[in-house]
């Protein structure tokens, strides 16, 4: 009955042959089980073949989700190193961005500057009134010696294709000249070239950090600051004057050894007040030069009239003006007040320019660590 069935429904009539035979009707064992002959089906039923499931004809509509797939295994990224700078200044902007430069991994890089502004020593004050109106109270220009230029003639063909700095043209009286030197102003104030380079760097900049404590944790670098969580880092950078560095806290301390700290003593600083006077537009500072060096002033060492020593004046923004104490009166009147020290210089610059009119807004500032002198020995 099986065999029957089976032929006429795949066979189209041909007999099927037991396993082994030869020959229709040859007389040879069964091919199943010794079990016995499977049961015969009822005469009337018929055996179907369905298809699977996923082969079957599909109602209209949207089609069920495929089952998720378990995604392939990839190799987990390498961990981002955590870097902090200390010093918004020109060391600490442009190690900022010579990192990024160089670094081919993932890497975060972080500024923190005890001031509220960057530039460090290359900073640009702002009239309050008038924002457009600045004053370079720190580095006046930049000097670019042929030592210089053999060594970092990139960097200085940079900030010039980008404007940042443009050749001295003014006249300064008193300035002493050697031989292949070539002085450079920068005309959106001296900071300009400081905020470059952290352009590039793509560093998260935060100021009103003062850092106070770094200890060692784990092989991380547990920074601390006046206000806030510590934070931790890879690597740490100081660019801040040496003095502050040796009044950093905790395991910092014992890094450095005796003889290192010694050479970090020894370096000092000369001390000095700058002071900044914004006038209103279309006030004219009649003198024939931009900037002058004065040697016969007890108190005025430098006296510049910043927006024409920069070459950028107009009539519609007013005058700056800038004055640098001598060292020796920046470092008599270190620890008095703000105020006690900017009446004074006022004072002063009457003797050499007469006449002048009240400013609009005065800044003055201390530079305890104006700049570096020689190391003691």
């Amino acid at each position: 009955m099986l065999g029957q069935r089976c032929g006429a429904r795949f066979s189209k009539g041909r007999e099927l042959r037991t396993r082994g035979s030869s020959a229709p009707g040859a007389s040879r064992a069964p091919w199943w089980p010794p079990a016995g002959p499977p049961r015969a089906r009822p005469p009337t039923a018929r055996r179907r073949l369905t298809r699977p499931p996923s082969l079957r004809p599909q109602a209209p509509g949207p089609r069920p989700a495929a089952p998720a797939r378990t995604p392939a295994r990839v190799a987990a990224p390498s961990a981002m190193k955590r870097g902090l700078i200390v010093g918004a200044g020109l060391t600490g902007s442009l190690c900022a961005a010579l990192l990024r430069k160089e670094v081919s991994g993932p890497l975060y890089l972080a500024v923190w500057d005890m001031a509220g502004q960057p530039g460090g020593r290359m900073s640009t004050a702002r009239c309050p009134q008038d924002p457009r109106c600045t004053a370079d109270l720190g580095a006046q220009y930049v000097t670019r010696t042929p030592q210089y230029a053999t060594r970092h003639q990139t960097f200085y063909d940079e900030l010039l294709a980008h404007g940042i700095l443009k050749p001295l043209v003014s006249p300064i009286e008193g300035m002493v000249m050697k031989e292949g030197d070539c002085n450079f102003v920068a005309p959106q104030g001296i900071s300009s070239v400081v905020k470059h380079y952290l352009k590039q760097s793509g560093a998260e900049v935060s100021f009103r950090h003062c850092v106070t404590q770094i200890n060692l944790r784990n092989g991380k670098w547990e920074v601390f600051k006046e206000t806030g969580s510590p934070e931790q880092f890879d690597f740490v950078v100081l660019t801040m004057p040496v003095p502050q560095i040796l009044q950093l806290q905790g395991d910092f301390v014992n890094l450095i050894s005796e003889y290192q700290r010694q050479q970090l003593e020894s370096v000092s600083y000369s001390s000095r007040y700058a002071l900044g006077l914004f006038y209103e537009a279309g006030m004219k500072i009649d003198v024939p030069w931009a900037g002058q060096y004065i040697t016969s002033n007890p108190c005025i060492r430098f006296v510049s009239i910043d927006n024409k020593k920069r070459n950028i004046e107009s009539s519609e923004i007013g005058p700056s003006l800038v004055v640098h104490t001598t060292v020796p009166f920046g470092v008599t009147y270190l620890e008095h007040s703000i105020e006690h020290v900017q009446e004074l210089i006022l004072q002063q610059l009457e003797n050499i320019l007469p006449g002048l009119p009240p400013p609009v807004a005065t800044t003055c500032y201390k530079w305890r660590h104006s700049q570096q002198e020689e190391m003691r020995n």
